[in-house]
């Protein structure tokens, strides 16, 4: 099952600018209290930005990354991705994830939940882009990765390891528990 959260709905409000720490925060509850159980298998949560012509950095700073902060640490199942954000709400998410190297999933979906247009948003580290291209391709594990491309990066499995840890807690990659092994896939169906 996949939750979709209109963020004009969330705050209630006909308001096509969401603005401000404040209302960011008060996004940020009602997100939290939408989300207050911990689904068994991986689950993407768009939130939604259609009808918003404008989400000022400190809004978006306080509700969308505080949001995919606290559910990632706290809900881990959870995949927080943005939809249907417009240029202008985009470029305030390019602004907040230049100044924190940051990076986050991006699609626009239509009013029966089709995705379209997935993509990443922001930067991130070569080894960490390289990886989640890598991890696009279908579900792999830190030794597969290994096995396929540690001798040309001349790096050990740790790395592999750490890299898609570091991918998983950001929400770009889903990770799944089997035994004592974690495989990792793509969200949004991967390329």
């Amino acid at each position: 099952m996949t939750m979709r959260i209109h963020m004009r709905e969330l705050l209630g409000t006909d308001d096509q600018m969401l603005a401000g720490g404040i209302t960011g925060r008060k996004g940020l509850a009602r997100l939290v209290e939408r989300t207050n159980t911990n689904p068994d298998q991986p689950e993407e949560i768009y939130l939604d930005f259609e009808g918003v012509d404008v989400a000022t950095a400190s809004f978006l700073r306080e509700a969308v990354f505080g949001f995919r902060d606290a559910i990632r640490r706290d809900r881990p199942n959870y995949y927080p991705v943005v939809a249907n954000a417009n240029e202008l709400v985009q470029d305030e998410l390019k602004v907040l994830l230049g100044s924190r190297g940051d990076a986050v999933l991006v699609c626009a979906l239509d009013a029966n939940g089709k995705l379209s247009n997935p993509r990443l948003l922001g930067d991130l580290e070569a080894k960490q882009k390289a990886t989640f291209d890598l991890v696009q391709r279908g579900e792999t594990d830190a030794a597969q990765l290994m096995k396929e491309h540690g001798k040309a990066e001349g790096v050990k499995q740790t790395a592999f390891n750490n890299r898609l840890a570091a991918l998983a807690v950001l929400g770009l990659i889903k990770e799944v528990t089997e035994g004592r092994t974690k495989r990792y896939g793509p969200l949004l169906g991967g390329r």
